[in-house]
């Protein structure tokens, strides 16, 4: 216990770091593998050991050995310098050369805590442990683990020693939504939607739930079938229905909507509230209500700031080196920890953890300041030419999908004639299913050349590919790129030079597209092992990459982290806008990216799935509004950093701003951004 305490101390004057070797970099048949297998044994000593097929490299090897495995081929060996103020203490280590947590999330009962950070952090090992997967080493991997006696003895004083004895006493019962994957579906092979529900339902709230999650259409149709939005609900769902004392939501607004993110979010909270616990009639009835509320604990590890400042009572902020440690700070309200995580400072601590803050403001400037200094291969806008953008339109449009696959009513897409110029975003917002996607393939001219399907057109357009924007130069990134993507044999930079040699060999490009993505640590990776936040970003850089007129963005936040889709959103805007002053059409559902980037709006209306229309292109604020009133929303804008948050329904604020029609008002944070 005594070699465990002294963890705890700081270490505020070696320097310190981490050695990362990557097993899945370092196979037999690889080069990382040959080159750490020349150098094994060189220096006299076991810094660098070949059993086999694995390869063991010592935490304490010598400096020639350093020096070795820095040259390491394939980026199979990383070595990470720790913070000289970093707290020494360990939650959880995996293995020699591997990933570490320093600390762990507190939850409390009667409230939800958020987490937030990076992918790689270890926000995931964090709910592993709170659900009793994994049992916590404290850093020990080579003696005797730790006991749970010596765990709770380790957090004494903290709310975890209460929540780790009732964890080990079985008093409470944890039920974990995990990140949405294909296995989840296989586990209902057979089953439908409605059935599982039902038996899994012990609080007696399957109907609500499914009232609230909009999930009535779906009751008849096999879990196997649903979408990826459709299967996320059925998983809340799943995970609100059983009775449980820890609720833990990993991710839980990938894939919906933004209606579908707050219906989410109320569902969660809901279990905080005495009001969903239904034990009974009169003050004892209300009294064991209660008390099962404020008697429940609640994580959500989510991206989507809006959702998580809507969600949570506080947060716990997580920063570090991705896939080499990771620190979980101390909890903080809400709006405290999420503007500290994105000022890149934790006061608490006094721990700078990025050297920029991240913003919303999305400036052009210093894009332009970039393209003055030095010519690319893609033609830069006329920044000093005078003249008016050059204007586009599209006609009044109108298609009609069937499915012979899935048993489901005709869908029909009425777009309204529109205009765009050159130099802006156009937004699509709408609820899944109302046919965004469906535009975007009527734009890329996918189905130009499909006259024998179902296709319908209004008397004032005529059904040629001039309906479409192909002619004008189109660059596509689809909403789903992965499998496709995931067929290519070689690295990324194989991908690259295949699909975009032009891009590559321009320097702008690289420093504007390629290295704010982080390409260039994921360049000798073979691209059937990226995960899929590599993978969007890939295919993002592929699409930037092209040359074109027009470029059609697909969803580009899905699988990025916070930090990913902030940086993600400046890169299109200044490339597409600011260097080449071309068009987008964007599709996002993260309200902050849609913020961000958006110049104009094209808002749907209509029942999704059945009958939906395109409108015109509107303003900002006009858009935003017609959209959020709507789904009954307000937003506010944050003062600080202007990140828009949600107001609290049926708030001081938020009845305001209905009374007004001023469902998101952006002319105080325009009006700050000028001055």
């Amino acid at each position: 216990m005594a070699a465990l305490a002294k963890r705890k101390q700081k270490d505020a004057t070696v320097d310190r770091r981490i050695l990362i070797l990557d097993p899945e970099k370092c196979k037999p048949n690889s080069a990382a593998y040959a080159f750490l297998k020349q150098y094994a044994g060189k220096c006299g000593k076991t810094c660098i050991e070949v059993q086999g097929k694995t390869v063991r490299i010592s935490e304490d090897l010598c400096a020639a050995c350093l020096t070795r495995a820095k040259h390491c081929p394939g980026g199979a060996v990383s070595i990470v310098k720790l913070p000289t103020n970093l707290t020494t203490n360990m939650t959880h280590r995996y293995g020699e050369n591997s990933f570490v947590l320093h600390g762990l999330p507190t939850p409390r009962p009667g409230q939800v805590l958020g987490l937030l950070g990076t992918n790689g952090i270890g926000k995931s090992t964090a709910v592993h442990v709170l659900s009793g997967r994994v049992k916590p080493n404290l850093g020990v991997i080579l003696g005797t683990a730790p006991t749970w006696a010596e765990i709770i003895a380790y957090y004494r004083g903290s709310d975890l020693q209460n929540y780790f004895t009732a964890l080990c006493e079985d008093r409470l019962r944890v039920v974990v939504k995990p990140q949405l994957e294909p296995q989840l579906a296989r586990k209902f092979v057979g089953k439908t939607v409605g059935n599982s529900l039902k038996e899994l339902d012990e609080h007696g709230r399957s109907k609500e739930l499914i009232s609230a999650l909009d999930l009535s259409n779906l009751l008849g149709r096999e879990v196997q079938l649903l979408s990826g939005g459709e299967l996320q609900r059925f998983a809340i769902a799943r995970c609100l229905c059983i009775d449980a004392d820890v609720y833990l939501f990993d991710e839980p607004s990938s894939f919906l909507d933004v209606r579908q993110r707050v219906a989410a979010a109320a569902a969660i909270r809901g279990l905080i509230e005495s009001a969903t616990y239904k034990e009974g009639e009169g003050q004892a009835g209300a009294a064991e209500a209660n008390r099962r509320a404020q008697s429940t604990y609640v994580v959500v590890v989510e991206h989507d700031l809006t959702v998580l400042d809507h969600v949570s009572d506080a947060v716990c902020c997580l920063y570090g080196g991705p896939g080499a440690y990771g620190v979980v700070t101390k909890r903080q309200t809400a709006a405290n920890g999420i503007n500290q995580f994105l000022a890149g400072y934790i006061q608490a601590e006094n721990m700078r953890f990025r050297a920029e803050a991240l913003s919303f403001q999305v400036s052009v400037q210093d894009a332009q300041l970039v393209a003055d200094s030095g010519n690319g291969d893609f033609p830069p806008n006329n920044a000093g030419n005078e003249s008016k953008p050059t204007s586009h339109a599209y006609p009044d449009m109108t298609r009609i999908l069937t499915s012979e696959k899935v048993d489901r009513l005709p869908f029909t897409l009425h777009v309204e004639a529109g205009t765009f110029r050159d130099g802006e975003i156009i937004g699509l917002m709408g609820e899944n299913g109302c046919g965004k996607s469906t535009f975007m393939h009527m734009l890329a001219g996918a189905y130009d050349d499909d006259p024998g399907a179902a296709r319908k057109c209004t008397p004032v357009a005529n059904c040629t590919p001039a309906a479409s924007l192909k002619h004008l130069g189109v660059s596509y990134k689809r909403q789903h790129v992965g499998p496709r993507f995931r067929k290519f044999p070689g690295t990324v930079q194989d991908f690259l030079e295949a699909r975009i040699q032009h891009g590559l060999g321009d320097r702008l490009f690289r420093l504007l597209v390629m290295k704010p993505l982080g390409l260039d640590r994921i360049e000798n990776l073979p691209v059937r092992s990226l995960s899929g936040g590599e993978i969007q970003r890939l295919a993002i850089t592929v699409c930037l990459g092209t040359p074109a007129n027009i470029y059609l963005i697909d969803e580009p936040s899905a699988g990025l982290d916070v930090e990913q889709r902030i940086i993600a959103a400046k890169v299109m805007k200044r490339w597409v806008v600011s260097h080449l002053g071309k068009t987008a059409f964007i599709i996002e559902h993260d309200f902050v990216m849609a913020t961000a980037l958006y110049d104009r709006v094209v808002v749907y209306r209509g029942k999704p799935g059945i009958e939906c229309t395109a409108g015109t292109p509107l303003s900002p604020a006009e858009g935003f509004n017609t959209f959020l009133k709507k789904l009954d929303i307000t937003f506010r804008r944050d003062p600080e950093n202007y990140r828009p948050r949600i107001n609290k329904r049926n708030s001081v604020l938020d009845r305001e701003q209905k009374k007004s029609g001023d469902y998101y008002n952006l002319d105080e944070a325009d009006d700050d951004a000028k001055k």
